[in-house]
């Protein structure tokens, strides 16, 4: 996706080797236009596939997840990182690694909102690792559900995740790979 690539360059911030910062426009400070073209886009590849859910995880895939959802015309769930005393009743629960703050969340989806009748949708901001996108398949094989792919905004394609899901069969529809990058020359995408 042109315009996603051409927004990283102009404003993304590279950290050393392997932190590409994007807060001005997607996961702190979000630009819904730009929001708004990503829905589109994910619409474009999942078209026809029956997605009747968005599973994400919080916090920075909801915006996306939200806009994205309109697209679809479904609801969004979005996988806590705590139970809270609002959750009541049952929860589908999985362990995830946080690539970015360095810690294991349990994450957890109450089983009212995700069930065998769904067609899941995963969007999310990042992936690098995939530990993030391996618990929400998690969760949606737990529920029983099925799963219709992962819509990622920027794969950092130099990192395992992507492959190793590919590998299992998953299907990854990412906007822009990140093939390398560094503070000096900047950001290098996957043609």
């Amino acid at each position: 996706m042109e315009l996603l690539k051409k927004r990283i360059r102009e404003d993304g911030i590279v950290k050393g080797n392997d932190v590409l910062k994007v807060d001005s426009f997607l996961n702190h400070q979000m630009d819904v236009a730009l929001f708004e073209e990503i829905g589109k886009e994910f619409l474009r590849r999942f078209d026809g596939c029956g997605v009747n859910k968005i599973l994400t995880i919080e916090a920075s895939g909801i915006g996306i997840a939200c806009v994205t959802a309109q697209s679809f015309h479904c609801p969004v769930v979005f996988a806590k990182k705590s139970r809270t005393k609002n959750i009541a009743g049952d929860v589908y629960t999985t362990k995830v690694e946080s690539f970015t703050h360095g810690q294991v969340y349990d994450v957890i989806v109450s089983t009212k909102f995700l069930g065998s009748g769904d067609k899941v949708l995963i969007i999310d901001d990042f992936l690098a690792n995939g530990a993030a996108l391996e618990g929400l398949i998690d969760l949606v094989n737990q529920a029983g559900a099925e799963l219709a792919g992962a819509g990622i905004v920027i794969e950092k394609a130099f990192q395992p995740g992507g492959k190793r899901l590919r590998a299992r069969g998953v299907r990854v529809e990412s906007l822009a790979r990140v093939k390398s990058m560094d503070e000096e020359s900047g950001v290098e995408f996957v043609d």
